[in-house]
């Protein structure tokens, strides 16, 4: 599988030739033995290409799918997951009113505006029990606020008269690395998307939009199976490390053969 994923990488090296340069280097070496053997081994797997990086480690997953340097990306992501074309304006920073405690076992987030004027938050989890609905309803309420005052400033600015009409929705996003309990029973189940209704079938616009991704349940899901359009490839790219689905991907799919996605 070494040489087989060396085709498309030509970086993976053999495990002695890591070895070696670490060990020429004080450095290297010094920083190599700080690390517990289980972080040594996973380096040296990345290295060596017995298994693939893990993308939904904050480092990979703000470079590979950052919305200044690579907008395409996220923008073709969130598309496919919203069912319609969306374009990023701009990221936002997260500001200082967000869960005191959100840090805690948070992966990454993106905030992000789209050209619309809607903002969606996008969260990756790394146990998923961290993050009830509860808080996620929280943070569209942070969202909400956000807008809110952001419509009323650009109205006041203008002088004009502020109309709750000028706020646009909000989408909270998650994808969970190990997912919460209550997800386990629905097992064939893995995206999962917020509709609210009324039980008269009035209809209303409530902006708040929220959007779940267990990706250790897709994984269970995808056992035996092939990749079939592209929102299982972009899943398939945050979830796996396993060599023969990432040549998978890279074989199958039109975007990672053009180094797009």
């Amino acid at each position: 599988m070494e040489n087989r994923l060396r085709n498309y990488f030509p970086l993976i090296r053999e495990r002695k030739e890591v070895l070696k340069e670490i060990g020429e280097s004080s450095g290297l070496k010094a920083l190599f033995r700080s690390w517990t053997p289980e972080r040594q081994e996973e380096f040296l797997d990345f290295c060596t290409g017995m298994k693939g990086v893990k993308i939904l480690y904050d480092s990979f997953f703000k470079e590979i799918m950052s919305p200044e340097y690579t907008p395409g990306r996220l923008n073709h992501f969130l598309s496919l997951l919203l069912g319609k074309k969306v374009v990023i304006r701009q990221v936002l920073p997260n500001e200082g009113g967000r869960i005191a405690d959100e840090n805690t076992l948070l992966v990454t987030d993106i905030l992000v505006e789209f050209e619309d004027g809607s903002l969606a938050d996008v969260e990756i989890q790394k146990l998923g029990y961290a993050f009830p609905g509860e808080r996620s309803a929280c943070y569209a309420a942070d969202l909400l606020l956000r807008q809110y005052k952001r419509a009323r400033d650009k109205r006041n600015r203008e002088k004009g008269k502020f109309s709750y009409k000028d706020i646009k929705n909000v989408y909270v996003i998650v994808l969970f690395e190990k997912s919460p309990v209550e997800f386990h029973s629905m097992e064939k189940e893995y995206l999962h998307k917020s509709d609210w209704s009324f039980d008269t079938g009035l209809e209303l616009d409530l902006l708040q939009n929220f959007i779940f991704i267990t990706l250790d349940i897709f994984q269970k899901n995808m056992e035996n199976k092939s990749i079939e359009n592209e929102l299982e490839a972009w899943l398939m790219f945050y979830s796996t490390q396993d060599p023969e689905r990432i040549i998978e991907l890279i074989s199958q799919t039109p975007r990672c053969k053009q180094r797009g996605i």
